[in-house]
């Protein structure tokens, strides 16, 4: 698990180590009976997140963790692999989110991404954007959840006060 970076700490990951096509995979996260339980009591208490029967009886067969737990999951994964590590400022949103296959407590987890475009933001200089297609797969490899959306983070010239990519001279 990576740790909060403190003032003193560079950012390993600046807005230039995300160039189109660049690949990244991390994780190994279980899902464990007791957190699909918790996750579903506090934010998504359906009947087949909670309840053995009732969820035998659905169209997942079995207890299952809610598809915002697997998000959250994801963000979890996200944040050990790179984004506690980076000059990150947040993301103005999700574009897309796509629940594909259930996650079942006794599976596990990993994520990773492939960056789908980057650009400098017009409107902040030494901010740049970047899309992300996100994958979660389960212990077979198997998808179960996709999301694409956009990041923001500090470009490294910017931060050393030279010019930022994309400046106007």
């Amino acid at each position: 698990m990576t740790e909060t970076m403190t003032p003193q700490t560079a950012p390993r990951w600046w807005w230039e180590d995300f160039p189109v096509g660049r690949t990244m995979e991390f994780g190994a996260m279980p899902v464990t009976r007791e957190a699909v339980l918790a996750f579903a009591r506090e934010f998504d208490p359906q009947p087949f997140h909670l309840d053995d029967e009732a969820a035998g009886a659905s169209l997942f067969g079995r207890l299952c963790a809610s598809g915002w737990h697997t998000a959250a999951m994801a963000m979890r994964m996200m944040c050990d692999g790179y984004l506690l590590d980076s000059a990150s400022l947040g993301s103005p949103g999700i574009d897309e989110l796509r629940w594909l296959a259930p996650v079942y407590p006794g599976d596990t987890l990993s994520t990773g991404f492939e960056v789908v475009a980057a650009r400098p933001m017009a409107s902040r200089p030494g901010v740049g954007l970047v899309q992300l297609k996100w994958t979660v797969r389960n212990q077979r490899r198997q998808p179960v959840m996709t999301m694409q959306g956009w990041g923001m983070f500090r470009q490294r010239a910017a931060a050393a006060g030279a010019a930022p990519a994309g400046a106007q001279s």
